[in-house]
């Protein structure tokens, strides 16, 4: 019992890291800061974040920092040396050899490589993770998904109210159904889960920018009044703001291809994704759908 307390405490603590990393990006995310934001010793902090996350802090710190360069690179028309400054880099040398470490290119030629800035998200490939070699196979895979989309979602841009939700955090996609089994264990005691609950995931991270196995993600559930939570329950927000909402009613195999799909209808359209996290709304528990589809929105921050 006083083991698994510890696991719970250690588990908010690092979801309190987890949201102050991303806050400050640009800012001093030293292992003697970040330990104090945890509430453990340098020594101490180290030695829990090595073994949770197969990395040490400053590794996750950089990655974090030329994952978001990335993202910023594909979607935006910033300027290479104000994405720098903004992640936290002291010049564009130090940048570039980061971001070669990751994707073997530098910025500039990262950028031009993905001329239609969804590419990369979209990772278009064969199933053995080899690119399409031809810029006509290309071509025919964005148009044949263009309409694809055109046919499966209903999109619409509109500006959302401030959302407040409870959640459990998880890394890894094969932990995120053990994550919404804590959250519906805990919520359905306190009434949560009736036929008005609207359960939601966040994505911190990009699938086709992260490696899986690191993608942060939080199962949700919306909020319609004040709570008190407790154990590895937080709570967090979803802020106002302008969105991308695609509507789709679609099977659990395809959720990435929406996805894709709607990060291209935002490029063709001229909308510049804003420095927040997209999340999906869910409406209906697929396994009682006569077709096993789920009903969901996916949501695009955009600026």
């Amino acid at each position: 019992m006083i083991e698994n307390e510890i696991q719970v405490d250690y588990k908010n603590r690092i979801n309190r890291v987890y949201q102050y990393i991303d806050e400050n990006l640009d800012g001093d995310l030293s292992l003697n800061t970040i330990s104090e934001i945890a509430c453990f010793s340098p020594f101490h902090f180290h030695r829990i974040f090595k073994y949770t996350h197969s990395e040490t802090l400053n590794e996750y710190v950089t990655r974090r920092r030329v994952e978001k360069s990335a993202s910023d690179l594909l979607h935006t028309t910033r300027r290479i040396s104000e994405i720098s400054i903004t992640y936290g880099f002291n010049d564009n040398s130090s940048f570039t050899r980061a971001f070669k470490k990751y994707y073997s290119v530098s910025p500039t030629e990262f950028r031009k490589q993905n001329p239609n800035k969804f590419s990369k998200i979209c990772q278009l490939e064969s199933k053995n993770g080899q690119e399409y070699p031809d810029r006509e196979k290309y071509i025919c895979i964005i148009n044949n998904l263009k309409k694809w989309i055109q046919m499966s979602a209903k999109i619409e841009v509109k500006r959302i109210s401030k959302m407040n939700l409870a959640y459990v955090s998880c890394i890894g996609s094969q932990n995120l159904e053990a994550a919404y089994q804590k959250l519906i264990q805990w919520a359905t005691p306190k009434g949560l889960m009736n036929e008005h609950a609207k359960m939601a995931t966040i994505y911190y991270d990009s699938f086709k920018i992260t490696e899986a196995n690191k993608v942060r993600m939080s199962a949700s559930i919306i909020l319609d009044k004040p709570i008190k939570t407790e154990g590895e329950i937080g709570l967090t927000t979803i802020e106002q703001g302008k969105c991308i909402i695609g509507s789709f009613e679609i099977g659990v195999d395809e959720f990435e291809k929406s996805w894709t799909g709607l990060f291209l209808w935002m490029n063709e359209n001229g909308y510049k994704k804003a420095n927040r996290s997209p999340f999906e709304i869910y409406h209906n528990n697929f396994n009682e759908h006569p077709e096993r589809k789920c009903i969901v929105d996916f949501y695009i921050p955009i600026e």
